[in-house]
């Protein structure tokens, strides 16, 4: 099964929008929501066992809220 198929996102803690799971140069996963774009920390993994571990753990950050967002002006 597909990773992407596996993570359920909810909704951006801060605007209500979409969140989406992206892979960073094949070493780690982010969360960051398409409209304000608030996002997670980094996941990074070392092997390809890590890798879906790696994106579940980020995909549980997002969901609990642990994101973080610099306004427009800064």
């Amino acid at each position: 099964m597909d990773i992407y198929e596996k993570v359920e996102l909810q909704e951006c803690p801060y605007c209500g929008g979409p969140g989406l799971l992206e892979e960073a140069n094949g070493w780690c996963w982010y969360v960051m929501c398409l409209d304000c774009g608030a996002q997670t920390g980094e996941m990074g993994y070392k092997s390809d066992e890590d890798r879906e571990d790696a994106a579940l753990k980020v995909a549980n950050l997002w969901n609990i809220g642990k994101v973080v967002r610099s306004d427009r002006s800064e």
